[in-house]
């Protein structure tokens, strides 16, 4: 074969893989348009993307990642308990550019928040970390990410404390990390160490999303514990003087209360005639596992630290 024919034969190799590309840039971009439809979409594998992508992998994750986080955003603007396609876009993403730490990071974080904060996948969530530490080793808060999910979602404290450790020792790593492998070894399982970890988690994220669910936590913690010291205080009043209190106002009487109690969002706590005391709003008030009016749903099913 001439060199005239050898031309000829690569040009049309090129021209075809172009084609392909260009097609498979233009079908992502459809469905970026005209959004996704899980039962009629179909995904192609990231390594097929990355043969087709004549060396514009990096431009085809982009765009895959842009597309998951809109996907994501969509179904949690929906409350949506569902996201049967998050995994896969980030599989793709990351199977086109591996060193794109953002799908890693912000990916688990979609990808493991129970619903409907998030896909409810913590498994998934730690299989993609995985795979981003060993495609990117030095990147320390890879190791956060993994050692928060392991902790937070899948109450695993002693691999989320030898993922702090690992990452700790991981040159330009924050201090913090040591003490949250320290913690996490040796309280691991208790209210105060969930505590702490969500509130690590509030000070250090940069995401608002991320910001929002950890201070949703919190807020959960804090009912709870309002919860737990009124209920003392009403049975201490009736131990005393052999009724239930009538409202807050008995309490506040005693010098028990300076003030009706109030949840963290500013709305009244509620006394009921048994002496039980109820959140006025459990739909606001997601995480919570005391305070939930009968007959009412939490928001989220309450997880037990």
């Amino acid at each position: 074969m001439n060199r005239r024919a050898i031309t000829v034969v690569l040009a049309a190799v090129a021209a075809c893989s172009l084609g392909g590309a260009v097609a498979t840039a233009m079908a992502v971009e459809r469905v970026r348009g005209e959004g996704l439809k899980e039962e009629e979409l179909f995904l192609p594998s990231g390594a097929v993307l990355k043969r087709l992508s004549l060396g514009y992998s990096g431009l085809l994750a982009d765009i895959y990642w842009t597309r998951a986080v809109q996907y994501f955003g969509e179904l949690h603007h929906e409350k949506a308990v569902h996201y049967g396609l998050l995994y896969p876009l980030l599989d793709i993403t990351t199977q086109l550019d591996p060193h794109l730490t953002v799908a890693y990071d912000f990916g688990s974080i979609f990808l493991s928040q129970a619903p409907p904060e998030g896909a409810g996948e913590p498994e998934k969530a730690v299989e993609l970390v995985r795979r981003g530490i060993r495609e990117n080793p030095k990147e320390w808060r890879l190791y956060a990410n993994l050692g928060y999910i392991q902790a937070l979602e899948l109450h695993d404290y002693r691999a989320a404390a030898q993922s702090f450790h690992d990452g700790s020792q991981i040159p330009g790593a924050r201090p913090w990390m040591k003490v949250m492998a320290a913690t996490t070894a040796e309280h691991g399982g208790e209210v105060q160490t969930a505590r702490y970890l969500w509130s690590r988690l509030f000070e250090t994220a940069d995401d608002p999303m991320l910001k929002q669910n950890a201070v949703k936590h919190l807020r959960a913690f804090q009912v709870d514990d309002d919860i737990s010291r009124l209920e003392a205080l009403v049975a201490e009043y009736k131990k005393r003087t052999g009724a239930e209190p009538a409202s807050f106002g008995a309490l506040i009487s005693m010098g028990w209360l300076s003030a009706a109690p109030r949840d963290p969002l500013g709305h009244p706590y509620r006394l009921a005639p048994d002496g039980h005391v109820y959140v006025q709003s459990p739909a606001e008030l997601p995480f919570i596992t005391r305070g939930i009016p009968p007959g009412a749903e939490p928001a989220v099913v309450p997880k037990t630290f």
